[in-house]
């Protein structure tokens, strides 16, 4: 008895060391997607820096101009914008270089992510089955086409709605409306890149569904739940409280909504069929 302990000891020890190789090796897996994906932040932000004059310029202050193209195509529709009611100043001695720095960091973490992406997809596939790799081909392309979408939908509708409400309003005729560029930049990325964050929500019913966490037939019943989060979603993502701009933001939610509750459906019928014949086989 004592012989076929220390056996199984043996062999049990085999295991564990074996399964501790395994998680450092997927560590170190881990650490070089994570090294390649700042290397490709750190080249593109580089290459922001190095034209940074005609990106802060046509870019970054694009909504603080009149002639910004989401100003143009309001004129079209009769409502037109003739002048930003304020200015932008700069408080601290280093503050130029520091938004010179952050704005290139942020415009690479931008450009890089399709590439970041494809980094997370290398480092998850070897633990897919053939099956799920072959449903999940298209990660990289279509979260990479609801990032830019939704980071265009916050550029050019949500931004400038914000920019002509915040700039415009104003409690009193003594006070002038005198933004600092880091809280311009703030609003700007944050409105920015939340919308990209909110327009991944079919990415995320996919993996959720994919889990067996979230199923077609409980997004529909919590339907009427699901649609008052996703206004206030809208409400949060819009700096302008009026009816208008809460609307333009909530509708691509709904719909996004909705074409979760079709991807999960599929997912989950599959999952059945799959269930059925495996009882049957």
């Amino acid at each position: 008895m004592a012989e076929k302990d220390i056996i199984k000891a043996i062999k049990n020890k085999g295991k564990d060391l074996e399964s501790e190789m395994s998680f450092f090796d997927h560590l170190e897996t881990l650490r070089w997607h994570l090294i390649r994906s700042a290397i490709a932040v750190v080249l593109c932000g580089i290459v922001a820096f190095w034209y940074f004059d005609y990106v802060f310029d046509k870019v970054v202050m694009g909504p603080f101009h009149i002639d910004f193209w989401t100003y143009r195509m309001m004129c079209k529709f009769g409502y037109c914008i003739h002048k930003i009611n304020g200015i932008i100043i700069n408080t601290e001695l280093a503050g130029q270089f520091m938004l010179k720095l952050n704005t290139s960091i942020l415009l690479g973490v931008i450009v890089a992510f399709p590439y970041i992406l494809f980094e997370i997809w290398r480092f998850i596939r070897p633990a897919l089955l053939d099956n799920e790799r072959k449903a999940a081909s298209g990660f990289v392309f279509y979260a990479t086409a609801l990032f830019v979408t939704g980071i265009l939908f916050g550029y050019y509708l949500i931004a400038p709605e914000g920019i002509i409400f915040l700039t415009n309003y104003n409690i009193s005729n003594t006070i002038a409306n005198q933004f600092t560029i880091t809280s311009y930049l703030s609003a700007i990325s944050t409105i920015t890149l939340l919308s990209g964050i909110v327009f991944e929500l079919p990415i995320i019913i996919y993996i959720l569904a994919s889990l067996g966490i979230l199923t077609g037939t409980f997004m529909r019943k919590t339907r009427r739940y699901s649609i008052i989060i996703i206004m206030i979603v809208g409400a949060v993502i819009s700096p302008s409280p009026d009816i208008l701009s809460t609307t333009v933001a909530t509708i691509p939610l709904l719909i996004l909504y909705e074409l979760g509750i079709v991807i999960a459906s599929r997912i989950e019928k599959r999952k059945i069929k799959e269930h059925e014949e495996m009882m049957t086989s």
